[in-house]
Order: C-alpha cells, then sequence, then structure tokens
C-alpha cells in the first residue's frame, strides 16, 4: 500500500508548467490584440503598442521591490515572541 500523500493539483510539477504555458498564451495573445483593437489613448505613452503588457510588468516589479524595501525595516528576529 502507498502511504505517500497526494500533492495538491496545484502544487504538482505538470499542472504549474501548464499553468506557466497558458499563462503565456494568454499574454502572447493580448499583446498580439493590441494590433487588431484601435485604442484612444488619454496620453502619448498609453497608445504605444503593448503599453498594458510592460505597464504591468514595471508596477508589478515595481510592487515586488517596495515590498521587498518594506521588508527590510520591519522584519523582526526569529525570537521576537519568545522574548
Amino acid at each position: 500500500m502507498n502511504d505517500t500523500p497526494k500533492k495538491h493539483w496545484l502544487v504538482r510539477p505538470v499542472t504549474i508548467r501548464w499553468l506557466w504555458i497558458i499563462g503565456l498564451i494568454v499574454l502572447a495573445l493580448l499583446v498580439v490584440a493590441d494590433v487588431r483593437v484601435h485604442s484612444h489613448p488619454a496620453f502619448g505613452i498609453d497608445g504605444t503598442f503593448g503599453f498594458f503588457a510592460w505597464y504591468g510588468l514595471a508596477t508589478c516589479a515595481a510592487m515586488v521591490v517596495g515590498a521587498k524595501t518594506i521588508g527590510v525595516f520591519l522584519k523582526r528576529k526569529d525570537s521576537y515572541y519568545d522574548d
């Protein structure tokens, strides 16, 4: 009898690989759709090709850097609750 617990479907390597593939395909389709959809930019820069893709990437990267920076100031020692 196999007593090893079955992994949740979201943490299986095959599922993670498929989620990455599907996500990248959706992102590529959205960037390609930028050619077909006529936009009405409010500013000059938001009319550039793939603006929302690179803006979203830059915003996500800025949030990660900001969270890491805040974490430096907010982290405590491992023995914080033991004292």
